[in-house]
């Protein structure tokens, strides 16, 4: 019995000590850039800008493979933030400042066709096939893919009201002269 126990011992630390040298020496180096750009994106994952999550865009735009344009849910300034981290002008003519949205299910349209919930990248719709479907406010990041693809236009985009934990003030600007 002490043998059994001894040498699964021996085993567990000689094949603990390969899995840490291991880690060491086989770990993938990541660009630090690539989690700067990814933090000032949403974070949605909704794959609207072509990459499957916000992680593979931030990689492409590190790579400089991306346009800082490529988030429509960020709007104008997440492209104006990206621009600024990498040090590139981009024209930004094209790009709206987007309010924050979330979709709304219109109980009396909806169908219960399951579209809406097939597009949710973010899990936020409840449902059934046939059933009346809705929408969990605190998972909707408005990425507005369930109203496109809506056949009955039961789905509204709403603006998200104002309230004292959204709301915040703006930054202060450098200002080159001084106070009166």
């Amino acid at each position: 019995m002490l043998i059994a126990v001894g040498s699964m011992a021996l085993m567990g630390g000689v094949l603990g000590g390969v899995l840490g040298l291991a880690s060491r020496y086989l770990a993938v180096k990541e660009n630090p850039l690539e989690q700067e750009l990814q933090s000032l994106l949403p974070g949605a994952n909704c794959a609207q800008c072509g990459y499957v999550g916000c992680g593979q865009a931030a990689a492409a735009l590190a790579r400089g493979e991306a346009p800082v344009t490529l988030c429509p849910p960020g709007g104008k300034a997440v492209a104006e933030r990206l621009a600024r981290k990498l040090g590139v002008k981009a024209d930004l003519s094209g790009q709206v400042d987007k309010e924050p949205e979330f979709a709304l299910i219109d109980e009396d349209l909806c169908i219960g066709c399951t579209r809406c919930i097939r597009e949710c990248t973010a899990d936020a719709i409840l449902g059934a096939p046939k059933q009346m479907h809705t929408v969990l406010l605190d998972n909707c990041h408005g990425c507005a893919k369930c109203f496109k693809v809506c056949p009955t236009e039961a789905i509204k985009m709403c603006k998200v009201p104002v309230t004292l934990s959204e709301w915040h003030w703006d930054s202060p600007q450098a200002h080159s002269g001084r106070l009166h």
